[in-house]
């Protein structure tokens, strides 16, 4: 929530809120805080997981195995319905991926303000994101190392040959169509990781502009009713969209490993 003495206009404070800390400039500016969050929720996972696993036992279950079982047959449930090919780097991919966004989604719900106002005030910090998944250049850069696996598995699957082929010769499978067939596949192809990325940094960018236009326009002592019941439907946005990239990744690599010609 914003300070009860917050000097900054509604405006200021939005931009203010939406505004990285930076190294560099343009093209070549790095958000330090996205990729420490990034980081900081990655570790988060694997610490989780490890601490699962070590403490796994066959007689009753505690609960952090439960949860972590839960989430695991989930997972791969889905990679067994959608993936139709052999290959054993599937199913944790996807399921670092779910959680990963998940973990990074969740630090939406965290009050706007809870971590920005100690950094800036106590740490000397003048910036600060929390919301990775609210950054282009994190969810482009997931998206694009799906991108590069599709390309990897596509190649290494039907060959150099078959894969030129499968976009040259599809979906009309005649020498004088092969320019529009080119055209239209590497269309689809380039549009893959574009939206990949794009529709996960969207929706939670739009979750995080909406918890500051709240807290900008309301006064601090009434946010939460606006705040709680954004922060209740959000909650739903956040899981959906985990699951969303998930599943595409998983469609995505499963028609990468389709020898159709």
């Amino acid at each position: 929530m914003a300070a009860p003495g917050e000097a900054l206009t509604p405006s200021g404070y939005i931009t203010h809120h939406l505004t990285n800390l930076s190294v560099g400039e343009g093209f070549w500016a790095v958000h330090i805080d996205s990729l420490f969050f990034s980081a900081l929720t990655g570790l988060l996972f694997l610490w989780v997981f490890r601490k699962a696993a070590k403490t796994a036992t066959s007689g009753v279950p505690g609960k952090l195995q439960c949860f972590v079982e839960m989430v695991v047959e989930f997972v791969d449930d889905n990679v067994k319905e959608t993936f139709h090919g052999r290959n054993p780097l599937i199913a944790p991919l996807a399921l670092t991926i779910f959680c990963w966004i998940l973990l990074m989604n969740i630090m939406d719900l965290v009050p706007i303000d809870f971590l920005p106002y100690p950094a800036e005030h106590w740490l000397g910090i003048p910036y600060l994101k929390v919301v990775p998944s609210a950054d282009v250049n994190i969810t482009m850069s997931m998206a694009l190392g799906v991108f590069a696996l599709m390309i990897y598995y596509s190649i290494k699957v039907k060959g150099l040959g078959g894969f030129a082929k499968e976009l040259a010769l599809h979906p009309f499978n005649h020498p004088v169509m092969i320019p529009f067939n080119l055209l239209l596949e590497i269309v689809s192809l380039l549009a893959k990781p574009l939206s990949l990325g794009m529709r996960l940094f969207g929706n939670m960018f739009a979750g995080e502009v909406v918890f500051i236009l709240i807290a900008a326009l309301m006064p601090w002592w009434a946010q939460w009713l606006g705040s709680v019941p954004w922060a209740i439907f959000h909650v739903l946005v956040i899981t959906i969209q985990a699951f969303v990239f998930m599943m595409l990744t998983i469609v995505y690599l499963s028609q990468a490993h389709e020898d159709n010609h």
